[in-house]
């Protein structure tokens, strides 16, 4: 498939994302872009949910993981799923009683102005970092088998991504989003399906011989529970999954702000356990796919690709979709696949930002145009995202999903404290140390996380830093907090 096909590909489909934020645009209200006036479908949130959880990181990355860990990234799958329960019936209750535009305010209200700084900054720090990932991921694809052809520079790439997403979330915000990404998981799930369908048929396979083959066994191990050392026992996986979950989606603004869009708290709850239970089912799938990808290309000869002289795992499913020969039907689901896995993250993670920039640090409420100020931290979030998305590429040498987790760890562990000193304890703080409690957990964890494996036993440290973290966040508070005289 030739890179101005691709480029007529990519502009029909924005052109699609943009009909409909005409109409979902239409008011161009604060309350809409914010909270889509509060009338969003829990199902229809529900479906476009799988899309922004799994991303294009998962699209590609997750796939390209396969050959190093085989299915050892379920445990974490499992963790998830117990972890959205968590947050239907624990946190999802607070933010509709309180009925807030960012779920940070609950802190404000719990602590105090600096807890709610605290939280609100590692909500920032972290959401940047993590939509930065993401777009690096599909901006890298898109150079190497796109832009690369045309003398198009990667900066540039980054630039028009971001300028799409801008284009049409700019009026309608989150009340557009919900509407995209329901669009954008269905031309995701779409794609994974047709790919495993050509692949497996390419090889003379019905999906069963695929299940059923001796060359699955090579890679689809799920639980490991041999050494307790390694990076990925089951029981640290379980345990991370289980607080990433929380972390990443419950108190994360971008997540809970589609949430949040929803008629009532009931509407919410069965949004979130339904979602969690086909996002169980999706990450096997495309685990599956990993799989199969490593197995064509063995039988095929296909090389890893390489990137700055490296093999680069997470670029095989696109060399396979788009150069090994299997057509233009899979190069075209490949690439509206991944347009959609992509979009569907960055896209909501470009409006939360604003949302949570307006409301955390502007207290826009307060403010006079606040329509026009909404709109400049729009475009002020853009260029943040454009600015961290080429550094990336020249400091990230580690598998995307991977290093997505372990930034997690230490942006979200002060959150995940925070929220969990507030709702399980009835004790105030000192409210003008919490932000020497959060850095001081980050500096701990991150020394402990760089001790040399020998160093502790052979013990390697893995997603278990996340609640680590947040312990010791939560210790933290204990110290400074002010006994309740209830």
């Amino acid at each position: 498939m030739t890179a101005s096909y691709i480029l007529i590909l990519i502009t029909i489909y924005f052109l699609f994302l943009l009909v409909i934020s005409y109409f979902t645009g239409k008011n161009d209200t604060n309350t809409d872009f914010f909270k889509a006036g509060k009338q969003s479908p829990w199902y229809l949130v529900a479906f476009g949910m799988i899309g922004a959880s799994l991303s294009g990181v998962t699209f590609i990355s997750v796939p390209g993981w396969v050959a190093a860990s085989e299915f050892s990234y379920m445990q974490v799958v499992f963790g998830y799923f117990v972890g959205y329960f968590v947050i239907a019936y624990v946190l999802l209750p607070i933010y509709y009683k309180l009925n807030v535009t960012s779920i940070y305010e609950y802190l404000n209200q719990r602590f105090g102005t600096t807890s709610y700084k605290v939280g609100a900054i590692s909500f920032f720090i972290s959401r940047v970092l993590g939509a930065s990932f993401r777009l690096f991921l599909v901006a890298l694809v898109l150079q190497q088998f796109v832009f690369d052809d045309l003398n198009i520079r990667f900066e540039i790439t980054v630039a028009l991504s971001v300028l799409l997403i801008w284009v049409y979330t700019f009026r309608g915000g989150i009340k557009t989003i919900v509407w995209t990404d329901t669009l954008q998981t269905l031309f995701m799930l779409t794609s994974v399906i047709l790919s495993i369908y050509f692949i497996t048929d390419e090889l003379n396979w019905s999906f069963i011989d695929f299940l059923n083959s001796e060359e699955l066994t090579n890679y689809n191990k799920i639980i490991f529970s041999e050494d307790f050392y390694s990076k990925n026992h089951f029981i640290k996986s379980f345990l991370g999954g289980l607080f990433i979950a929380i972390c990443m989606t419950g108190l994360d603004q971008d997540m809970m702000q589609k949430n949040l869009t929803c008629k009532s708290l009931k509407d919410a709850q069965k949004n979130v356990v339904s979602f969690s239970i086909v996002l169980v089912a999706v990450n096997f799938i495309f685990l599956l796919l990993g799989a199969l990808l490593f197995i064509y290309a063995n039988k095929m000869n296909i090389a890893i690709p390489l990137l700055d002289g490296k093999p680069k795992t997470d670029l095989l499913f696109p060399e396979i979709a788009l150069n090994s020969g299997l057509g233009s039907v899979i190069a075209i689901t490949f690439m509206l696949g991944l347009i959609a896995a992509a979009y569907s993250s960055a896209d909501s993670a470009l409006t939360s930002l604003t949302t949570s920039f307006c409301v955390d640090f502007l207290e826009l409420e307060k403010k006079e145009n606040q329509k026009k100020t909404r709109k400049l931290v729009h475009i002020g979030m853009s260029v943040l995202l454009i600015i961290v998305v080429i550094i990336f590429k020249h400091v990230l040498d580690t598998n995307v999903i991977d290093g997505l987790l372990q930034v997690a760890a230490y942006t979200y562990g002060p959150l995940l404290g925070l929220f969990t000193f507030g709702i399980f304890t009835k004790h105030q703080v000192k409210d003008n140390y919490v932000w020497l409690v959060a850095i001081l957990s980050v500096v701990l964890i991150y020394s402990f996380s760089n001790i040399p494996s020998e160093n502790l036993g052979g013990y390697k440290v893995g997603y278990e830093l996340l609640p680590i973290n947040g312990l010791l966040t939560f210790i933290g508070l204990w110290f400074i907090r002010i006994k309740s005289k209830v």
